[in-house]
């Protein structure tokens, strides 16, 4: 008999898993991929399955707000971050990892652990009792996404998420390429600095890639999709290209702190390309999310040097993201205030990006854990990484346009006695002292 129900084994679904069983809590996690169904996006029936990216994006906690996420999920248990290791691959400065081995350690150890049953299964309507939290992600399923939209009493939102293509390393040529990290930086994955495949792009190569990207043929929308809008930090790259022709030169294929080794200056414009699995097989096309139909991708995308012989282990795509008003509709412990055994958590919640779905998914756990122990938590110090990512998702209540957040230095309070260049310095000092004083305030079961 379990005390708590999870929907949906994804990163925020499999971390509230995780927090309720090592609190002693008896926990049913409902995984619909692996009944017979499955989304448009995902390819396994693996729990924490990654889609649109290997990265969990900048490791630094002392001058990155999702570095400083990192290290504050690690010192509450996280699962994920746990999981992280021994899955991690070289990406320079950030955290990026092997999906099929971060996955297959996910399922493995909550498969093992007492307190946890797993049942593929797929459910189409909000249980009307409970304590039930609901972390189906992204791509909820049509039915329950309605039986969301019903309980909540307003639409649900949605977005698009465009996935980057993976290329096969043995088909790029590096006699065109080469790899360095921009400004010769070494990160938390190893390597000597050279974790990235660079292909140099002069001006007319560029400027004929931006204008193939605005003619290529694109993805038709079906009727119920035409409106939706795009999460400007996964914007497809050909929408970028259509805001202007240098944009792109200042985004995902910015030359600067790259200096190609044949020339000794910086290219014109640079793809990257990061190491997509451990054995280094597998490279995913940093910052290429498209909407291109595949063959106008092949054809496009063999036109960058070095990729001319190209072989895609997966082209890009684009699916349909499912969020919730939650400023208006959570309480601050992530309660539906119109059913307050439902709690939300993850991507559903207009988070945005791996780890901030599994950081929410971590309070969602302990928030229930607490609540059944009779224990509440203090309210979490706004200071912190996980405080600031949780009062945009449940304290906004002005904002009339709710949209998707990454973790930024943005949610946090203002520090206005430092100055500018060490300011992100001291406010990842102030988030580690206030998550000292919380954890002593409050020491899990």
């Amino acid at each position: 008999m379990h005390q708590v129900h999870i929907i949906g084994g994804g990163l925020a679904g499999s971390e509230a898993a995780w927090q309720l069983a090592q609190a002693g809590m008896k926990v049913r996690l409902s995984e619909m991929r692996g009944s017979g169904d499955m989304t448009p996006a995902h390819q396994t029936e693996g729990l924490a399955e990654l889609v649109c990216s290997n990265s969990f994006r900048s490791d630094d906690a002392d001058k990155n707000a999702v570095g400083l996420l990192h290290q504050e999920m690690r010192r509450l248990g996280s699962l994920i971050m746990a999981q992280a290791e021994p899955a991690k691959v070289p990406a320079g400065s950030a955290l990026a990892v092997d999906r099929h081995i971060f996955s297959d350690g996910v399922t493995r150890t909550l498969s093992e652990h007492p307190n946890v049953e797993i049942v593929r299964e797929r459910v189409d309507t909000l249980p009307t009792e409970g304590m039930t939290i609901v972390a189906t992600g992204p791509l909820t399923a049509p039915s329950l996404a309605a039986s969301i939209g019903q309980a909540a009493g307003i639409d649900h939102l949605a977005f698009f998420d465009a996935i980057a293509p993976v290329v096969h390393f043995d088909s790029i040529d590096m006699d065109k390429c080469w790899m360095a990290n921009r400004w010769d930086k070494i990160g938390p994955g190893g390597g000597e600095g050279k974790d990235y495949i660079n292909c140099p792009m002069n001006k007319e190569q560029y400027q004929a890639f931006v204008q193939g990207l605005i003619d290529g043929e694109k993805t038709e929308f079906k009727e119920w999709e035409k409106d939706t809008p795009y999460f400007e930090g996964c914007m497809p790259i050909e929408v970028m290209a259509s805001r202007g022709p240098e944009t792109l030169r200042h985004g995902p294929m910015k030359p600067m702190g790259l200096d190609d080794p044949r020339t000794g200056r910086w290219p014109y414009a640079v793809v990257q390309l990061r190491q997509d699995n451990a054995s280094g097989t597998l490279w995913n096309m940093v910052g290429f999310q498209t909407k291109l139909k595949h063959g106008a991708q092949t054809e496009l995308f063999r036109t960058i040097p070095g990729l001319e012989k190209a072989e895609f282990a997966r082209l890009g795509g684009l699916h349909r993201n499912t969020f919730i008003q939650s400023p208006k509709l959570l309480d601050a412990t992530l309660r539906l205030r119109s059913a307050p055994h439902i709690r939300f958590a993850g991507q559903v919640t207009g988070c945005e990006g791996y780890v901030e779905s599994a950081a929410i998914g971590l309070l969602a756990g302990r928030f229930a854990a607490a609540e059944i122990l009779g224990r509440p938590l203090a309210a979490l110090p706004p200071e912190t990484a996980l405080g600031a990512l949780l009062g945009h998702v449940v304290g906004n209540v002005e904002t009339a346009d709710y949209q998707p957040m990454n973790v930024n230095f943005g949610l946090f309070p203002p520090l206005s006695d430092v100055k500018k260049k060490q300011r992100k310095e001291a406010m990842t000092a102030r988030a580690r002292a206030a998550l000292g004083q919380w954890l002593g305030e409050f020491q899990p079961a």
